[in-house]
């Protein structure tokens, strides 16, 4: 079983599927199909991490380019946690990693936004302020009508 593994992936996933409905698990090719099992969870791990740092980073972005702000960010902003609370609703396992998945993905956004901004790493919060006031939630502006990242001490432009 391990030839049409290599060969072609997906007759021998419908091979598989097959075996595991006629409930012939004697036939399985068992090593393969757990190592896929736990590529899709690793999958879905990762999926969260990116969707976390783009949003991450766009918020970093509309907190320090205030004359950049436009409506595609906040479009990627309010996608993004559509998506990530999507994903989070289909793995709810994946919320006992969320401290950790935050900091890796607000480490690698502060790297990019640095990047793409020029602006000097040490003006970015050396850790985010946002696991406490959720920003996987669909609401695009966590703390305020006008800012989707109010940093300690950023003071909120009236709505006009």
């Amino acid at each position: 079983m391990n030839a049409i593994h290599e060969r072609d992936f997906y007759a021998w996933t419908q091979e598989q599927a097959a075996l595991l409905r006629q409930g012939q698990l004697d036939r399985l090719d068992l090593e393969h199909l757990a190592e896929e099992i736990e590529t899709l969870g690793r999958s879905e791990r990762r999926e969260l991490g990116n969707r976390l740092e783009i949003l991450l980073r766009h918020l970093l972005e509309w907190r320090h380019q205030p004359e950049r702000r436009g409506k595609n960010w906040s479009i990627t902003i309010r996608n993004q946690r559509v998506d990530i609370d999507k994903l989070l609703r289909g793995n709810p396992s994946l919320r006992a990693q969320r401290n950790e998945l935050f900091a890796e993905a607000y480490a690698d956004a502060c790297l990019k936004a640095e990047t793409e901004t020029g602006l000097e790493r040490s003006l970015f919060p050396r850790s985010c302020v946002l696991p406490s006031i959720r920003p996987w939630t669909r609401t695009i502006y966590p703390l305020n009508t006008t800012s989707p990242f109010n940093f300690r001490g950023a003071k909120p432009k009236p709505r006009v």
